[in-house]
């Protein structure tokens, strides 16, 4: 038997294997650096956090100021915390969470079931007028709120709403200047946030995916649970947040179709107006703040939930 030679072949430059492992490290760490690295990476990031700095935080730090800095009616940080409490828990301002809160939320999942149907049939489809049905899911957009207001009385007035009045004397419905008046505003504004949402993620989506399933064997439910709503779902979840925040904000076009009876139909947006104008600055920055506190709450639970579908997916 011939031993197998152990030196380099000619021609060939020998490396010590201490070397080689030293240029190796080297190279990883060098190359650790260069990947977080971007052109122009410190100025976005600066410009970044001066503008939500300037845009977010510092009207929020303002806010939060308010409710603790000692005015003339309340003279000390206690009576202005104690203030701000007893404005916050107060049972008008429970009622005013509930409702803004609650029919936000409903007005949300509304929309996003015929959010969802509607961005599917402008994707999917070719008929006739799908250019102009698709720009009139931007006119809650660009409708002053106050216009979409008085345009919803119009309709679904008991006594002269070309719906309201019809609903009312046959099935004796009465939807303006009630709850339900401010459930069809709040979806009428925040239907163009779920359709335009999911719009950009429906028409990525292949149709051959869909054909591969049928091919596979499963029907059209099937199809859509399985390899649909899991593709769309946090485009969809997403679209109605952005619903739902617009919602619980609202107020033009709500003022207009609700009666703003306190403990019945009053939202938050407008017990702070009217803590405004009985000079209470202080009450009004308290409710703001705590509508802030509970809508940072939402977001952050949804985004857990987002966060844990994400890894429980990539984990199957």
């Amino acid at each position: 038997m011939h031993a197998v030679s152990t030196l380099p072949e000619k021609g060939h430059n020998f490396v010590p294997m201490e070397t080689a492992q030293g240029q190796l490290g080297q190279s990883r760490r060098s190359g650790r650096r260069r990947k977080h690295i971007l052109p122009g990476f410190h100025l976005t990031l600066g410009y970044t956090l001066v503008y939500l700095s300037a845009i977010v935080l510092l009207p929020l730090l303002a806010l939060l100021l308010k409710t603790i800095t000692p005015t003339a009616n309340y003279p000390s940080v206690y009576k202005v915390v104690g203030h701000v409490i007893e404005v916050a828990t107060d049972t008008r301002s429970l009622d005013s969470y509930r409702l803004s809160f609650g029919i936000s939320f409903a007005a949300a999942l509304i929309n996003g079931v015929f959010g969802f149907i509607a961005a599917w049939a402008l994707i999917r489809y070719q008929f006739p007028g799908k250019k102009f049905i698709d720009a009139l899911v931007d006119l809650p957009f660009a409708m002053p709120t106050s216009v979409a207001g008085l345009a919803l009385c119009q309709i679904f007035s008991t006594h002269s709403g070309y719906l309201g009045g019809p609903l009312h004397d046959w099935f004796g419905w009465k939807i303006a200047y009630t709850s339900w008046g401010i459930l069809i505003a709040l979806t009428f504004i925040g239907f163009p946030f779920v359709v335009r949402t999911l719009q950009p993620v429906l028409s990525d989506l292949s149709a051959e995916v869909e054909e591969a399933a049928a091919c596979l064997g499963a029907n059209r439910w099937q199809t859509f649970r399985r390899v649909i709503f899991p593709a769309a779902s946090p485009a969809l979840l997403t679209g109605i947040m952005l619903a739902f925040g617009r919602g619980v904000g609202e107020y033009g076009s709500i003022v207009f179709i609700s009666s703003m009876i306190p403990y019945l139909s009053e939202i938050t947006p407008q017990l702070i107006i009217i803590k405004l104008d009985e000079n209470d600055y202080v009450g009004a920055a308290g409710l703001g703040l705590v509508m802030l506190l509970m809508s940072f709450v939402i977001v952050l639970t949804v985004n857990c939930i987002q966060y844990v579908v994400s890894r429980r997916r990539k984990g199957a």
